[in-house]
């Protein structure tokens, strides 16, 4: 059960913000968030008060259906109200837990994602294409914007690594599930006997950090130029404008040579870097309050095998919540996407809705 008071000060917290945005009197600087605020509490409001409400229903209820002298026509439509009070309130507990649940200060941040072929070889580089593929998709599908930060292709159309920035509402939230190694089981075009091959792409997602969430002192930074290069080694620029970014405290390094401005190179190897950064860093945190988070839902680990995609079967198996939809076509094209998204998401919300009970 949830503490009576704990929502009775949500419901008082939600009258006094009503109060406050109606007046006018408000600072600027905190109209967004407060009305941030009272807007996720406006779609739990009606559950808070209906769980209020509960005991004396329930009573008021009971009473007329062990009343002997009850009408017979009015103790059933008691009956049938009493056990939608009873799913009801399940409901309720169920949605007011959710609202309680801590908050991921990332889950509305922007978000990195990181592309690489694993292994697999070509096959690999040409599975981590079509992923990439099918994420621009979703971000098409969804009107999010997908901005290429970097870019390695191999032969044949293959990606050996990409990197893309994805800007929306609540991206990070959405799309952190997608962090680990990505499974595929196909016959490659290559492939003469008809044999199936297995190979895999590793996808990290990252929360997009700005500088308020890292502040980076160029006194850790050490920034190499060199020539930017194409495949097979051959120069694509006749300048020294690539830049190699190393964050000497924590060791992490970042390449980017996509531009052809060395300044343009250094502004978005430092933007990977800085997402890097507070990513490590929020994994200290979530180690340090749990030490069993491979066990859970979207633990960010890429090294755990999450989704297989078999193509001969025509299914996609999400390993994390035991889940195969038959429809891997219409995954690859975006089109049930927010499904397998929905499913991690609710087993996520359960794992943490059973530590408050």
């Amino acid at each position: 059960m949830i503490p009576i008071k704990k929502v009775e000060e949500l419901i008082l917290r939600h009258k006094n913000l009503e109060t406050e945005l109606s007046s006018g009197n408000i600072d600027k600087k905190l109209f967004a968030t407060k009305s941030k605020e009272y807007s996720d509490l406006n779609d739990m409001i009606n559950h808070a008060r209906q769980y209020l409400d509960f005991d004396k229903n329930k009573k008021d209820l009971e009473k007329i259906i062990n009343d002997g002298n009850t009408d017979k026509e009015i103790r059933e439509m008691a009956e049938i109200e009493f056990e939608e009070l009873i799913k009801g309130n399940e409901l309720n507990i169920k949605k007011i837990k959710l609202f309680l649940l801590p908050k991921d200060e990332a889950d509305a941040k922007n978000a990195i994602i990181e592309i690489r072929a694993g292994t697999g070889g070509l096959e690999a580089s040409l599975f981590a294409s079509d992923l990439f593929k099918m994420y621009e998709k979703v971000c098409n599908k969804k009107k999010w914007n997908l901005e290429i930060i970097s870019i390695s292709k191999s032969e044949a159309g293959g990606l050996k690594e990409v990197i893309a920035n994805v800007k929306g509402k609540n991206i990070y939230s959405l799309l952190k599930y997608e962090s680990g190694v990505h499974r595929v089981q196909r016959v490659p075009d290559t492939e003469t006997q008809g044999r199936v091959h297995t190979s895999a792409a590793t996808v990290a997602v990252l929360p997009e950090a700005e500088e308020v969430d890292v502040k980076i002192e160029e006194k850790d930074l050490r920034v190499d130029v060199f020539r930017s290069s194409g495949p097979g080694g051959q120069s694509v620029n006749t300048t020294d404008s690539a830049v190699r970014i190393t964050h000497i405290p924590t060791g992490i390094v970042v390449s980017q040579q996509d531009e052809k401005s060395q300044i343009r190179n250094k502004e978005k190897g430092l933007k990977i870097l800085r997402s890097r950064i507070y990513e490590l860093e929020r994994q200290k945190i979530d180690d340090a309050r749990s030490k069993d988070r491979r066990n859970k839902i979207g633990t960010g680990d890429r090294s755990e095998r999450i989704r297989t995609y078999n193509f001969p079967q025509g299914r996609v198996t999400d390993h994390r919540i035991n889940l195969t939809l038959h429809k891997l076509e219409e995954f690859m094209q975006g089109e049930i996407f927010e499904d397998m998204i929905e499913n991690l998401t609710l087993q996520a919300q359960e794992e943490e809705l059973n530590k408050l009970k």
